[in-house]
């Protein structure tokens, strides 16, 4: 692989135009095709095989659909009753309702309109941009404070555009400009992840063509694919620099640049790739559309950093390094810190192993649930209606349970079975059932005591099912199922427990697997696992001190505590084991390089990471910057994604990186190295011997330092 690598960047240095020229007709066919036939993203969150899957297609198919999205319109003021009829009047008229109902709270001055629509797929932001056209004339009409918020705001609601993205590149182009010192080095990453990042994010539109993609997945594969982007040409640049440093020509530079760290990108952004598509055995949809929206993401950046870098490098030539020529030398601070570690493997090892395990250990109290309405700011319209539905008519007003019951046999049981629902000591109250005599499904709409995200309702939900439907329903043709949003990321945090495990046994093989390939080695990929898992571990922890127990969330504006939603430790496990693997990559390949070199397993520890520590410091803050962005939003989802990815690559590149691997390594000596005869022939081999210089290059001895 490395000779195949080491022809492919010489070739694209020798004519750059052409894989220029290729990437920008690739990128206008994507841009044009995806203009022209690209498919809508998806909406839903519904997983086949739930209870809550099955009371959305029954109530899908009666005449109103409540299973649908919802919007609920709240009115405020001493005339909330005089003026509900025209207001729920108004709101029934648009596009698309199917219909509304309404109810007065005890006190008179608090109003609530629940506007019905079809499923999530049949509609569009416009519907929503309708909605807030028809408030804004109820409060132009009237003296009434209106909020709303909702289904169709979770839905359709884009959060204030921040500056997290943006500041996230802006402090990746000042690491770079400190790392490579020249504006050409800096700009080379910068350029070819921007150029990724457009061919990936609007080819998802074609992807739908293969799997549905969920509308949240491009900015969640936007983030990584930024990210990857920018570390894969980091490493790659920061070799091409070091092979000029030591007198080859730009091509020559280029072609041993790829077939070294060209080889470790390969490997990272596979690992990364094969941790994201472990998401496909959860089975649940739309966390299989998003890892799919995800993988593309890293595989076109990887591609961009094999192909297009290599073209921009040697159109580069020597600019990149500017005026300077000086030889590269590795960093006498990190060849101390290495040789320091090593000296004291044992107490750092166990250090660094209690730390990680204290952060890690939170996660016993994990919670799984949905962050609703109630934990958005105050300052958004979604929050004010929250609270004044509470206020009005009780805590599980903002999360009713919608049960659908199919009647096709038979409905003489509706009326006990509601009065069976009424009796739990979960239940609030129930409306009258609504029967659908065509469709033959009866709907039954209750309000539990208890927030759509305290644990007391999901109890609830179980009850219901377990215990209640089972009493008045056995023995009958009529069965039940709750549904609604409540019960619907109730039963998906259900799933996500459920499946966890297979998922994580599934990605730490294939994970093992693929570094065993690589470093051909048996204790190498078993400690990068272990180390890896503990770098997750971590990060799941984090945030539960932060969400869950709410230590320092103000800090980031989260103003209560949450729950963790049910699919983000799936996304966030098969997202961050596949970047620590990047770290893990690089690193080891450094090291495998000098071991191969002269057979001294402590110096080659000391020089990997004298020769990696730099590089990967300032790719580790370029990631951490880039992730961060999602702190800045407003939404505690995106929040929770940017504080977890933040987290845990913070502790990779340092604890995990930097201390826990290079004493387990000096620990380990020559074991590191250790493959049975059986399994090395069981594993395909790598083409990785040293590439040759082809005859009549000519490269100068580096020159000497000062």
């Amino acid at each position: 692989m490395s000779n195949l690598l080491y022809r492919l960047g010489r070739s694209a240095a020798t004519r750059p135009w052409t894989f220029i020229g290729a990437w920008v007709v690739l990128s206008l066919v994507v841009i044009a095709s995806s203009a022209a036939f690209g498919r809508q993203l998806e909406e839903s969150f519904e997983a086949p095989g739930l209870d809550s899957y099955q009371a959305a297609q029954l109530l899908a198919e009666t005449q109103a659909d409540p299973g649908g999205v919802t919007a609920q319109v709240v009115l405020e003021g001493q005339d909330a009753a005089a003026q509900l009829a025209p207001a729920e009047a108004a709101l029934a008229e648009l596009p698309k309702v199917l219909g509304t109902t309404s109810s007065v709270a005890p006190a008179g001055d608090i109003a609530i309109v629940r506007v019905q629509y079809p499923a999530v797929g049949q509609l569009d932001k416009s519907d929503l941009d309708n909605l807030k056209g028809a408030l804004a004339d109820v409060r132009d009409d009237s003296s009434l404070t209106v909020e709303a918020g909702g289904d169709l705001y979770f839905a359709f609601e884009e959060a204030p555009a921040g500056l997290g993205e943006v500041a996230g590149i802006a402090v990746a182009m000042i690491v770079l400009l400190i790392a490579f010192g020249t504006f050409v080095a800096m700009g080379l990453p910068i350029a070819m992840a921007l150029f990724g990042l457009v061919v990936g994010a609007t080819s998802m539109t074609l992807v739908t063509y293969l799997i549905d993609i969920p509308a949240w997945a491009p900015q969640l594969a936007a983030m990584v694919g930024l990210g990857v982007g920018i570390d894969y040409a980091l490493f790659l640049v920061t070799r091409h620099r070091e092979n000029l440093a030591q007198g080859m020509p730009v091509e020559e530079a280029v072609g041993r640049a790829l077939a070294t760290a060209g080889q470790a990108v390969l490997f990272a952004g596979g690992t990364v790739v094969v941790a994201i598509l472990g998401l496909l055995v959860a089975g649940i949809p739309f966390v299989t559309g998003g890892g799919i929206a995800i993988s593309v993401m890293v595989l076109v950046m990887v591609l961009a950093s094999v192909t297009l870098l290599p073209a921009l490098l040697g159109l580069a030539g020597h600019r990149i390094n500017g005026r300077r020529r000086t030889a590269h030398r590795p960093s006498t601070g990190w060849y101390r810190w290495g040789a320091h570690v090593t000296r004291n493997a044992t107490a750092y090892l166990v250090a660094g192993a209690v730390l990680m395990i204290a952060l890690a250990a939170p996660v016993l109290a994990l919670n799984l649930g949905t962050p609703d309405d109630g934990t958005k700011p105050e300052s958004r319209t979604e929050r004010r209606a929250y609270d004044l539905i509470a206020d009005g008519f009780g805590p599980g007003a903002n999360g009713p349970l919608v049960i659908a019951v199919d009647i096709s046999q038979g409905g003489s049981v509706v009326a006990p079975l509601a009065a069976a629902i009424a009796a739990d000591p979960g239940i609030a109250s129930v409306d009258d059932p609504t029967i659908d005599l065509a469709a033959g499904v009866a709907t039954i709409v209750a309000l539990p005591t208890t927030s759509p995200q305290d644990e007391a309702t999901q109890e609830t939900v179980a009850r219901l099912r377990s215990e209640v439907f089972p009493t008045v329903l056995d023995g009958t043709a009529t069965t039940a199922h709750v549904g609604g949003q409540t019960a619907t990321f109730a039963d998906l945090g259900d799933r996500v427990q459920e499946r966890m495990p297979r998922f994580v046994v599934a990605v730490l093989l294939l994970s093992f697997l693929l570094l065993a390939v690589l470093f051909r080695s048996v204790l190498v990929p078993l400690k990068a696992v272990v180390l890896n898992l503990l770098s997750v571990g971590a990060a799941y922890g984090v945030l539960v001190m932060v969400f869950q127990w709410g230590w320092s969330a103000e800090l980031i504006g989260v103003e209560s505590t949450v729950p963790i939603v049910s699919f983000i430790p799936l996304f966030m496990f098969a997202i961050l084991f596949g970047l620590s693997m990047d770290y893990e990559v690089f690193l080891l390949s450094r090291v495998r390089e000098e071991y191969r070199r002269h057979g001294d397993n402590t110096r080659a520890v000391i020089a990997g990471i004298a020769g990696t520590g730099r590089t990967i410091t300032a790719a580790a803050l370029i990631m951490v910057a880039v992730f961060s962005g999602f702190v800045l939003g407003s939404d505690p989802v995106v929040k929770m994604m940017g504080v977890g990815l933040a987290t845990a690559i913070f502790l990779d590149a340092t604890v995990v990186r930097m201390v826990l691997v290079p004493a387990t390594m000096k620990l380990l000596g020559d074991a590191n190295w250790w493959l049975p005869g059986w399994l090395d022939r069981l594993l395909p081999q790598l083409d990785s011997a040293p590439v040759e210089t082809p005859a009549g290059v000519a490269i100068a001895p580096p020159p000497q330092a000062s």
